[in-house]
């Protein structure tokens, strides 16, 4: 299952910082089950928000030219208020350090201004070709895929 935690990005500079927000919505489907009665969006979709606006920092600062971010560890995760249906989680990341195909992010969700989750993540990036070159193609897909997804996301003159 593919899904975004995204629903907009409001602020970005590449190589520093990144500022976006999600919107959470009673249609979402998880929240039936997650809890019935007291609807909530479960901690690790929080984080995942965090590791999604952290790979778009990343990818903006990159130029696209990795196919694949993903979260390789997440430290010093606090939950400390939760999200409910009609609130809007606001989304920070900032690049703590960066090596060749490694960034640590120090990332944090605040909603009506109240902290919600904080955490350090490490992300790291490579294409599928790196160990495959046949798999070329499916990187040129997903690169193009995710510029298309970034556009629709990132709209400077609309922030």
């Amino acid at each position: 299952m593919r899904f975004t935690l995204i629903d907009r990005i409001t602020s970005l500079e590449a190589g520093k910082s990144i500022r976006a927000v999600k919107n959470l919505s009673l249609a979402e489907e998880y929240l039936g089950d997650h809890f019935p009665g007291f609807p909530v969006m479960p901690g690790v979709l929080m984080v995942e928000a965090l590791v999604q606006t952290g790979a778009w920092l990343m990818r903006h600062t990159e130029e696209f030219k990795y196919s694949v971010v993903l979260l390789q560890e997440a430290r010093a995760i606090k939950f400390n208020n939760f999200v409910s249906p009609g609130k809007t989680l606001h989304v920070e990341c900032d690049i703590q350090k960066h090596d060749d195909r490694q960034y640590t992010l120090k990332g944090s969700g605040t909603v009506d201004g109240a902290s919600a989750v904080s955490a350090k993540l490490i992300l790291q990036q490579f294409n599928l070709a790196d160990k495959n070159p046949e798999l070329r193609p499916s990187d040129e897909r997903r690169i193009q895929k995710m510029r298309q997804l970034f556009d629709a996301l990132w709209q400077p003159s609309a922030s």
